[in-house]
Protein backbone atom coordinates (compact mmCIF):
# COMPACT_ATOMS: atom_id res chain seq x y z
CA UNK A 1 0.00 0.00 0.00
CA UNK A 2 1.22 3.46 -0.89
CA UNK A 3 0.90 6.39 1.47
CA UNK A 4 -2.18 8.43 0.59
CA UNK A 5 -2.47 10.80 3.58
CA UNK A 6 -0.67 13.87 4.79
CA UNK A 7 -1.70 14.09 8.45
CA UNK A 8 -2.54 11.60 11.20
CA UNK A 9 -4.30 12.70 14.36
CA UNK A 10 -5.95 11.23 17.44
CA UNK A 11 -9.75 11.48 17.63
CA UNK A 12 -11.41 11.12 21.03
CA UNK A 13 -15.03 9.94 21.10
CA UNK A 14 -15.46 7.48 23.94
CA UNK A 15 -12.26 5.75 22.93
CA UNK A 16 -9.24 7.04 21.08
CA UNK A 17 -9.22 6.59 17.33
CA UNK A 18 -6.87 7.59 14.52
CA UNK A 19 -7.85 9.79 11.60
CA UNK A 20 -5.89 10.23 8.38
CA UNK A 21 -6.71 13.59 6.83
CA UNK A 22 -9.96 13.48 8.80
CA UNK A 23 -10.95 9.92 7.81
CA UNK A 24 -11.02 7.28 10.55
CA UNK A 25 -8.60 4.37 10.28
CA UNK A 26 -10.23 0.96 10.24
CA UNK A 27 -8.89 -2.47 11.05
CA UNK A 28 -8.47 -5.15 8.36
CA UNK A 29 -11.91 -6.49 9.41
CA UNK A 30 -13.33 -2.96 8.85
CA UNK A 31 -13.94 -2.14 12.51
CA UNK A 32 -12.91 1.30 13.71
CA UNK A 33 -9.38 1.34 15.07
CA UNK A 34 -10.01 2.62 18.61
CA UNK A 35 -7.72 2.03 21.59
CA UNK A 36 -8.24 2.51 25.34
CA UNK A 37 -5.67 5.20 26.14
CA UNK A 38 -4.46 8.44 24.61
CA UNK A 39 -0.85 7.38 25.09
CA UNK A 40 -1.33 4.31 22.90
CA UNK A 41 -3.36 6.28 20.38
CA UNK A 42 -0.59 8.87 20.03
CA UNK A 43 2.00 6.12 19.57
CA UNK A 44 -0.13 4.47 16.90
CA UNK A 45 -0.68 7.83 15.20
CA UNK A 46 3.10 8.36 15.24
CA UNK A 47 3.54 5.16 13.25
CA UNK A 48 1.21 6.54 10.58
CA UNK A 49 2.92 9.93 10.66
CA UNK A 50 6.34 8.36 10.21
CA UNK A 51 5.33 5.91 7.48
CA UNK A 52 7.19 6.17 4.20
CA UNK A 53 5.74 6.29 0.72
CA UNK A 54 5.53 2.48 0.67
CA UNK A 55 3.83 1.16 3.82
CA UNK A 56 5.79 -1.50 5.70
CA UNK A 57 3.59 -3.28 8.27
CA UNK A 58 6.68 -4.41 10.22
CA UNK A 59 7.43 -0.75 10.89
CA UNK A 60 3.98 -0.34 12.49
CA UNK A 61 3.89 -2.99 15.24
CA UNK A 62 1.62 -1.05 17.60
CA UNK A 63 -0.97 -0.63 14.87
CA UNK A 64 -0.75 -4.35 14.17
CA UNK A 65 -1.27 -5.26 17.82
CA UNK A 66 -4.24 -2.89 18.11
CA UNK A 67 -5.76 -4.47 14.99
CA UNK A 68 -5.23 -7.91 16.49
CA UNK A 69 -6.87 -6.91 19.78
CA UNK A 70 -9.98 -5.74 17.97
CA UNK A 71 -10.28 -8.24 15.12
CA UNK A 72 -8.79 -11.45 16.52
CA UNK A 73 -8.75 -11.35 20.31
CA UNK A 74 -11.95 -9.56 21.34
CA UNK A 75 -14.36 -11.91 19.48
CA UNK A 76 -12.90 -14.98 21.25
CA UNK A 77 -11.01 -13.61 24.24
CA UNK A 78 -11.65 -16.63 26.47
CA UNK A 79 -10.23 -19.12 23.96
CA UNK A 80 -7.33 -16.79 23.15
CA UNK A 81 -6.44 -16.49 26.85
CA UNK A 82 -6.63 -20.25 27.29
CA UNK A 83 -4.17 -20.74 24.44
CA UNK A 84 -1.65 -18.40 26.03
CA UNK A 85 -2.16 -19.93 29.47
CA UNK A 86 -1.09 -23.35 28.18
CA UNK A 87 2.49 -22.04 27.93
CA UNK A 88 2.52 -22.15 31.73
CA UNK A 89 2.55 -25.94 31.51
CA UNK A 90 5.89 -25.97 29.65
CA UNK A 91 7.49 -22.68 30.65
CA UNK A 92 10.98 -22.15 29.25
CA UNK A 93 12.30 -21.07 32.65
CA UNK A 94 11.65 -24.52 34.12
CA UNK A 95 13.86 -26.41 31.65
CA UNK A 96 17.55 -26.02 32.44
CA UNK A 97 20.79 -27.28 30.95
CA UNK A 98 22.70 -29.87 32.96
CA UNK A 99 25.92 -28.90 31.18
CA UNK A 100 28.03 -26.95 30.62
CA UNK A 101 28.02 -25.62 34.15
CA UNK A 102 28.52 -22.02 33.04
CA UNK A 103 25.29 -22.11 30.99
CA UNK A 104 23.37 -23.66 33.88
CA UNK A 105 24.69 -20.91 36.14
CA UNK A 106 23.63 -18.19 33.72
CA UNK A 107 20.17 -19.73 33.44
CA UNK A 108 19.81 -19.69 37.20
CA UNK A 109 21.01 -16.09 37.41
CA UNK A 110 18.60 -14.84 34.75
CA UNK A 111 15.67 -17.22 35.18
CA UNK A 112 15.71 -17.80 38.92
CA UNK A 113 14.58 -14.26 39.85
CA UNK A 114 11.63 -14.45 37.44
CA UNK A 115 10.43 -17.73 38.93
CA UNK A 116 10.96 -16.32 42.43
CA UNK A 117 8.78 -13.34 41.51
CA UNK A 118 6.02 -15.62 40.20
CA UNK A 119 6.17 -17.75 43.34
CA UNK A 120 5.59 -14.68 45.49
CA UNK A 121 3.10 -13.01 43.18
CA UNK A 122 0.81 -15.99 42.65
CA UNK A 123 1.67 -18.10 45.71
CA UNK A 124 2.68 -21.08 43.55
CA UNK A 125 5.66 -23.35 43.02
CA UNK A 126 7.37 -24.74 39.93
CA UNK A 127 8.97 -28.02 38.99
CA UNK A 128 12.39 -27.19 37.53
CA UNK A 129 14.25 -29.89 35.62
CA UNK A 130 17.54 -30.41 33.79
CA UNK A 131 15.81 -32.80 31.39
CA UNK A 132 14.24 -31.97 28.03
CA UNK A 133 11.47 -34.44 28.82
CA UNK A 134 8.12 -32.88 29.71
CA UNK A 135 7.64 -32.43 33.46
CA UNK A 136 4.12 -31.53 34.66
CA UNK A 137 3.74 -28.39 36.72
CA UNK A 138 1.61 -28.47 39.89
CA UNK A 139 -2.08 -28.22 39.04
CA UNK A 140 -2.55 -25.18 41.28
CA UNK A 141 0.31 -23.39 39.52
CA UNK A 142 -1.21 -23.97 36.10
CA UNK A 143 -4.64 -22.88 37.30
CA UNK A 144 -3.46 -19.68 38.99
CA UNK A 145 -1.38 -18.60 36.02
CA UNK A 146 -4.34 -19.33 33.74
CA UNK A 147 -6.58 -17.25 35.99
CA UNK A 148 -4.14 -14.33 35.76
CA UNK A 149 -4.22 -14.50 31.97
CA UNK A 150 -8.00 -14.90 31.79
CA UNK A 151 -8.44 -11.69 33.80
CA UNK A 152 -6.79 -9.59 31.07
CA UNK A 153 -8.77 -7.53 28.58
CA UNK A 154 -8.38 -8.07 24.80
CA UNK A 155 -5.76 -5.33 24.40
CA UNK A 156 -3.60 -6.72 27.16
CA UNK A 157 -4.01 -10.22 25.77
CA UNK A 158 -2.91 -8.98 22.35
CA UNK A 159 0.18 -7.37 23.90
CA UNK A 160 0.95 -10.40 26.05
CA UNK A 161 0.74 -12.82 23.14
CA UNK A 162 4.06 -11.95 21.38
CA UNK A 163 5.88 -11.90 24.72
CA UNK A 164 4.69 -15.45 25.41
CA UNK A 165 5.09 -16.93 21.95
CA UNK A 166 8.43 -15.29 21.13
CA UNK A 167 9.99 -15.98 24.51
CA UNK A 168 8.34 -19.28 25.33
CA UNK A 169 7.77 -18.16 28.91
CA UNK A 170 4.42 -17.20 30.36
CA UNK A 171 6.14 -16.22 33.61
CA UNK A 172 8.50 -13.75 31.91
CA UNK A 173 5.61 -12.31 29.87
CA UNK A 174 3.47 -11.75 32.96
CA UNK A 175 6.41 -10.14 34.75
CA UNK A 176 6.73 -7.62 31.91
CA UNK A 177 2.98 -7.06 31.75
CA UNK A 178 2.87 -6.32 35.49
CA UNK A 179 6.01 -4.16 35.29
CA UNK A 180 7.87 -6.51 37.63
CA UNK A 181 10.62 -6.92 35.03
CA UNK A 182 12.03 -4.49 32.49
CA UNK A 183 11.33 -5.54 28.92
CA UNK A 184 15.00 -5.65 27.95
CA UNK A 185 15.89 -7.75 31.00
CA UNK A 186 13.09 -10.19 30.18
CA UNK A 187 14.29 -10.40 26.59
CA UNK A 188 17.82 -11.14 27.73
CA UNK A 189 16.42 -13.95 29.89
CA UNK A 190 14.23 -15.63 27.28
CA UNK A 191 16.86 -15.34 24.52
CA UNK A 192 19.69 -16.68 26.69
CA UNK A 193 19.95 -20.09 25.04
CA UNK A 194 20.09 -18.65 21.53
CA UNK A 195 22.62 -16.01 22.48
CA UNK A 196 24.69 -18.73 24.14
CA UNK A 197 24.74 -20.74 20.92
CA UNK A 198 25.91 -17.71 18.95
CA UNK A 199 28.63 -17.07 21.51
CA UNK A 200 29.86 -20.66 21.20
CA UNK A 201 29.68 -21.08 17.44
CA UNK A 202 30.51 -17.58 16.27
CA UNK A 203 28.75 -15.12 14.00
CA UNK A 204 25.81 -16.33 11.93
CA UNK A 205 24.23 -13.47 9.99
CA UNK A 206 20.93 -15.24 9.38
CA UNK A 207 20.54 -16.30 13.01
CA UNK A 208 21.53 -12.87 14.30
CA UNK A 209 19.02 -11.17 11.99
CA UNK A 210 16.23 -13.51 13.11
CA UNK A 211 17.11 -12.89 16.74
CA UNK A 212 17.16 -9.11 16.22
CA UNK A 213 13.73 -9.25 14.57
CA UNK A 214 12.32 -11.27 17.46
CA UNK A 215 13.81 -8.81 19.94
CA UNK A 216 12.18 -5.93 18.08
CA UNK A 217 8.78 -7.65 18.16
CA UNK A 218 9.19 -8.56 21.84
CA UNK A 219 10.05 -4.99 22.85
CA UNK A 220 7.24 -3.57 20.71
CA UNK A 221 4.74 -5.78 22.53
CA UNK A 222 6.14 -4.64 25.87
CA UNK A 223 5.77 -1.00 24.78
CA UNK A 224 2.19 -1.69 23.69
CA UNK A 225 1.37 -3.04 27.17
CA UNK A 226 3.07 -0.12 28.90
CA UNK A 227 0.93 2.34 26.95
CA UNK A 228 -2.27 0.75 28.23
CA UNK A 229 -1.66 2.11 31.76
Amino acid sequence: MKRFWRNAEVVEDGGFGIALDGRRVKTPARAELAVPTRGLAEAVADEWREAGEQIDPRAMPLTGLANAAIDRVAPEAEAFAAGLAKYGETDLLCYRADSPAVLAERQEQEWGPLLAWARRRYDVDFCVTASTTYVPQPRETVERLAHAVAALDPFRLAGLSPLVTIGGSLVAALAVAEQAAAAEDAWQAVSLDERWQLEQWGSDTEAETALANRRSDFLAAAKFLSLLD
